[in-house]
């Protein structure tokens, strides 16, 4: 059985000044924009609607929609089929796959959404005019950062069983990612076996956004009350968010449930960013404890209960986390 786990992130209760804050920046922002006008940005449709024109581009399948824009299944079909009958886009069977329908813009969509996008360019333009230059600079960081933080907000780390799809899946995409950065190559026979990251044995973390694994990370026992930390690793389309931090501070955390009062990890030469992860994560390095083939540097870090783990997000934009062996 799986030992109990929450997820450090968000252990702590969010104080009722923040819910607050960010509920009136979501009403604000909503009214600006015309969110909640029937014909958003003057045109006669609302917003969903519009948004899923815009999805559509140059033609998806109805399930990638639902997953990218997370709607109901009932809700997606209806607005499709409304789109249809005004000649905006075409539905159709996937030609590969008869279970997919398919949607794409006819000429009529693609003229509106030429229109929508000159609108809101314009929308945007003139919310951006009573501004400085200064101050559009700092509006669009800002704006970056709260993207940024938003999307590691809403990924999940999940503790996952060695063996699942998921966990194996991540594993290819980080020996594939390694291998084209090792001037020596990988050996997948290298990863980590699904027994040793199981159970009382280890732990195994995938993280997900919107559904996708975007990153993962694996412990296990290597004696007793140490443990090792291996393969962290992160997408690329999901870097420079802080969660490469998220995943270690899951992986310390499982380790205090396995009664571990100290982790290690090995790195490579080449994975500089990944050194100055862990040592900003206070990991501390030490003399070789393995003739690992591919590490060159070697961290510990004891852990002690009540302490903070890794913390979940840099204070500043992360330096693009490629894979640690």
């Amino acid at each position: 059985m799986e030992p109990a786990h929450t997820d450090p992130a968000h252990t702590n209760p969010v104080p009722t000044d923040q819910v607050a804050a960010l509920r009136r920046f979501n009403r604000y922002f909503t009214r600006r924009i015309g969110a909640l006008d029937d014909h958003y940005l003057g045109q006669d449709r609302p917003l969903g609607e519009a948004r899923l024109l815009f999805e559509i581009g140059d033609g998806v399948s109805l399930r990638e929609l639902r997953s990218r824009l997370a709607l109901d299944a009932g809700y997606l079909s209806r607005m499709a089929k409304t789109l249809e009958a005004q000649g905006m886009v075409r539905i159709s069977v996937h030609p590969h796959d008869n279970r997919l329908r398919t949607v794409e813009l006819t000429p009529a969509g693609r003229t509106e959404v030429k229109e929508q996008n000159r609108r809101a360019d314009a929308l945007a333009a003139g919310l951006l005019s009573g501004l400085t230059d200064t101050q559009r600079t700092d509006l669009t960081a800002a704006l970056a950062t709260t993207r940024r933080l938003l999307r590691l907000a809403a990924i999940t780390v999940t503790l996952v069983d060695g063996h699942a799809p998921d966990a194996r899946a991540c594993l290819d995409a980080y020996a594939a990612d390694i291998e084209a950065r090792f001037p020596e190559g990988f050996d997948k026979s290298d990863l980590v076996r699904p027994e040793e990251v199981s159970g009382d044995a280890g732990a195994f973390f995938v993280a997900y956004e919107e559904g996708r694994p975007v990153g993962c990370g694996a412990l296990r026992r290597l004696s007793s009350g140490v443990g090792e930390i291996r393969h962290v690793w992160v997408h690329p389309e999901a870097r420079r968010l802080g969660l490469a931090r998220r995943i270690l501070a899951e992986l310390e955390q499982a380790a205090m449930e396995r009664q571990l009062t100290t982790v290690r990890l090995d790195t490579h030469a080449t994975l500089t960013e990944a050194q100055a992860m862990y040592r900003a994560c206070g990991y501390q390095e030490i003399p070789a404890y393995d003739d690992h083939v591919y590490a060159s540097h070697w961290f510990e870090k004891r852990l002690r209960r009540g302490a903070p783990t890794a913390p979940a997000t840099p204070t500043a934009p992360a330096t693009p986390t490629a894979p640690s062996p």
